[in-house]
């Protein structure tokens, strides 16, 4: 299945369960991707989270059963996933811009948020730099932390200025950033700032060693100031590379990010020629596999 495929799927599956316990696993699962993959895909495709695309689009259905229903306004909160009148009121508010009494009272306008309809314009002549090449299973010295998909967007950046606050940058300056979902349906990920392991050199004290498994990775290169390069390259990869990649899926859920030394540039991370790298793990598409042989 595609990913522009699994995008459709996954949002024909939200729309007929917006009444219902939607979680990650489940949703990611339509799309045969790890939660991690998926979501990152989806914000970068949709410019919103999966999270914040439910929320919106059950406050749309949610106006329109205030708005030509008499059901009681708390029965309509239980059944779009609001457990008190409260906390429905301060999101119907926020969303709407008047609470859910007032717009029966006032019959007015609701504000509608239709669902996604996702289009893929292909463009030729523009190649994303990608390199598909083996690697040796490696291990980093690391440290580890679980985060939830939901607030990781928040949670991994202050994560890492946690690790330099105390003091961690001088046990590991941060050489990769690692995302790692073994299961590929779990509702959190492990995430591990990280170096190349000396295995000559004692293990400090809230650090650990991970061993990253041999994989074929589809490297690409980034080169500009940062983040708004990496986060470019981000959404190329997901909006580009993988809606138009016939050849090869992702593999496992282990996602790279490979950070050059910032002190080796003028401006650091901020220079206009810092490079890092994104590594994704894939595999041939059966469908690849089966013409190459028949070559």
């Amino acid at each position: 299945m595609g990913w522009v495929e699994s995008i459709h799927k996954v949002t024909k599956y939200i729309e007929e369960n917006l009444r219902e316990d939607l979680n990650i696993q489940d949703i990611s699962r339509q799309a045969a991707l790890s939660p991690f993959y998926f979501q990152k895909g989806f914000a970068m495709l949709c410019g919103m989270t999966v999270g914040e695309y439910i929320r919106q689009r059950r406050l749309s259905v949610a106006g329109l059963e205030v708005l030509t229903t008499d059901r009681k306004i708390i029965d309509i909160a239980l059944e779009f996933g609001y457990d008190s009148p409260d906390s429905f009121t301060k999101a119907f508010s926020r969303f709407h811009g008047i609470t859910p009494a007032a717009l029966r009272k006032s019959g007015g306008a609701v504000r509608s948020f239709a669902p996604l309809k996702i289009k893929i314009i292909m463009e030729g002549g523009q190649n994303m730099d990608c390199n598909i090449m083996k690697k040796d299973a490696f291990t980093v010295l690391c440290r580890a932390r679980t985060f939830k998909y939901e607030d990781a967007v928040e949670q991994v950046p202050q994560f890492w200025s946690e690790h330099f606050r105390s003091g961690g940058g001088n046990v590991l300056c941060g050489m990769y950033g690692i995302n790692i979902d073994e299961s590929m349906g779990s509702s959190e990920f492990v995430y591990l700032i990280a170096d190349n392991y000396d295995p000559t050199q004692e293990i400090p004290d809230g650090f650990t060693t991970r061993t990253i498994p041999a994989h074929t990775w589809a490297v690409f290169p980034c080169t500009g100031k940062m983040p708004q390069a990496l986060q470019g390259l981000n959404q190329q990869i997901f909006s580009q590379w993988l809606p138009t990649n016939t050849d090869y899926k992702i593999a496992a859920g282990i996602n790279v990010e490979m950070y050059s030394d910032a002190s080796k540039f003028e401006n650091g991370i901020q220079d206009q020629d810092y490079y890092c790298e994104i590594w994704i793990p894939v595999e041939k598409n059966k469908s690849a596999q089966n013409t190459s042989g028949s070559n």
